[in-house]
């Protein structure tokens, strides 16, 4: 498979495109698009490569990263699917929105798929592992590519830094916990793939992530 990252608005969220290459069959993971001429980089992206969009991701359901949900919720006519503990969040993301500077509607009405952890999603030959990793929010899930070499982590683990815990649901205990054992874990050489800021590794983070060493 292959991942097309966008960083999108001003929060600088990044959104990514995976696709399988056999098949063109694609998800997107935290669909982040602020305006129509995002939105369009993404799209568009999607067009010219001819892909085919069969699900909707979210890492979580942080008003940051769903800021165009519900337009390609609407557009591709897929449900989103996340882990059933962020749905409060997404259910709150108008109020979110207006707090945050995110011009959203209300997210009640969206179809809906519930992801489990050790979820296994297959986009043609491809697969997604889902790993549940709460303690930043509510429902944060990580997805992995074992065959890539890859994760992509939300807001759970940054390049030298983890996600904050100060918000609503937010756990520093919890979320240390699964980074060691749900993150961590995974071999030296996966690429870290996190939802704001520069790529890493797992090897780099187990050196330089002062949380943890």
């Amino acid at each position: 498979m292959k991942v097309k990252q966008f960083t999108l608005n001003h929060f600088g969220t990044n959104c990514f495109v995976v696709w399988d290459e056999g098949t063109k069959e694609c998800a997107i993971v935290d669909p982040a698009a602020e305006t129509n001429y995002e939105e369009a980089e993404v799209t568009q992206f999607i067009a010219e490569q001819g892909l085919t969009p069969k699900m909707i991701l979210l890492t979580h359901a942080h008003i940051d990263h769903i800021a165009g949900l519900r337009e390609m919720c609407n557009l591709y006519k897929l449900p989103v699917s996340m882990h059933r503990d962020g749905f409060p969040l997404l259910r709150q993301a108008e109020a979110y929105g207006a707090v945050m500077g995110f011009d959203v509607t209300s997210m009640d009405d969206l179809p809906v798929s519930e992801l489990h952890d050790n979820d296994v999603l297959e986009l043609g030959a491809g697969r997604l592992e889902c790993r549940a990793v709460p303690g930043h929010c509510p429902g944060s899930m990580a997805f992995v590519l074992h065959e890539e070499k890859m994760v992509i982590t939300g807001d759970a683990l940054f390049r030298g830094s983890i996600g904050r815990t100060d918000l609503p649901g937010g756990d520093y205990g919890v979320l240390m916990d699964k980074l060691k054992t749900r993150i961590m874990t995974l071999p030296d050489e996966y690429e870290v793939l996190p939802g704001h800021g520069e790529l890493s590794t797992i090897g780099e983070e187990h050196l330089y992530n002062g949380f943890l060493i």
